[in-house]
């Protein structure tokens, strides 16, 4: 079968790629160095320990398992850390790509698809964003992001290295079989922390900011089931396949969920109430982002069909409560 080497694939988000690149007949070689992600939730394919700074260590992966394509996921993601430390992600986000990137071409791997983030977008409030969107990224997360997908362009230009780049907001739920699912420590996304609150892992659910310009004084936000952002990147790696052009696509539901409507969907999934508190608005939080995915829909087929909130909590929830990695 082909191997396709996915970074970051110990990752929540890498790691249902790799399932859904198995289950499409593909070989998924993950490439991690486990420093957010878990060996655990390498399921599906080949482990290879390593760090994207590390040319070396890349040429023998690519030597080793010669992948028709890379599925890049790995990168530091965390909006606060970025703001306080922009150094860190300009290293390793940057850097670290622009070395796979070259990898890739040293080793005739021209089919390269890239999990980017509508973060690049920057604080559009209040508008249903697309491709078209002016990129005015706020923190050095979302311009590096930017900056990875100007390096691909300049580098189909010089060596046709043909890339997909998805952009998007928040990703949610789980891997309906519970083999791998959201698993971060410290975690910081709202429903896995919801969740913990539910369970008693932590206090109580801290809303932030309860005064925002919406139907019921919180903010909202576009979210995509995991499964159903790993099958568009498996459609975007079949589009390279057949020889298709570089394209941008954002992946979103065109629909937003306010804070206080993802609690209410909480509360019919698992009939559990959340301990919830109220605090401030916090610095730089918009009152709305959403994302739509028109050209995804119309040009790759892609439907986010699991991305209801309530598919999204109950996958969620039934991994929560069955599903951790130790190591």
């Amino acid at each position: 079968m082909s191997h396709v080497l996915v970074t970051g694939g110990a990752g929540y988000i890498g790691a249902h790629a790799c399932k859904a690149l198995a289950r499409a007949g593909f070989t998924p070689v993950t490439f991690d160095n486990l420093s957010t992600g878990w060996q655990d939730a390498v399921k599906f394919g080949p482990f290879e320990q390593g760090d994207l700074l590390d040319r070396a260590r890349l040429d023998e992966v690519f030597a080793k398992w010669q992948p028709v394509a890379v599925m890049h996921f790995a990168a530091l993601s965390q909006v606060g850390e970025a703001m306080s430390e922009p150094g860190k992600y300009w290293r390793n986000n940057v850097s670290g790509s622009l070395t796979l990137i070259e990898a890739a071409v040293a080793a005739e791997c021209l089919n390269f698809v890239f999990s980017s983030t509508c973060a690049t977008y920057g604080e559009q409030d209040n508008v249903v964003l697309d491709e078209n969107s002016l990129q005015m990224p706020l923190n050095a997360y979302g311009a590096s992001k930017r900056a990875i997908e100007d390096i691909l362009r300049d580098f189909e230009a010089a060596h046709a290295l043909r890339h997909v780049i998805f952009r998007y907001f928040n990703v949610a739920g789980a891997d309906p079989d519970a083999e791998v699912g959201e698993h971060h420590r410290p975690e910081t996304h709202l429903i896995p922390v919801m969740l913990d609150a539910i369970q008693g892992k932590r206090a109580a659910l801290t809303i932030h900011g309860t005064d925002y310009d919406t139907p019921d004084g919180t903010c909202i936000r576009d979210y995509v089931h995991v499964c159903d952002l790993v099958d568009a990147h498996v459609l975007g790696l079949k589009w390279l396949q057949d020889g298709k052009g570089s394209r941008v696509f954002n992946l979103g539901t065109g629909k937003g969920f306010s804070v206080r409507e993802v609690m209410d969907a909480s509360r019919t999934v698992t009939n559990k109430e959340v301990p919830a508190s109220e605090g401030p608005r916090r610095a730089g939080d918009c009152t709305a982002l959403v994302s739509g995915s028109t050209r995804a829909e119309t040009e790759l087929g892609w439907t986010p069909g699991r991305s209801t909130m309530d598919q999204m909590i109950a996958d969620a929830w039934r991994w929560h409560q069955v599903g951790h990695f130790d190591k």
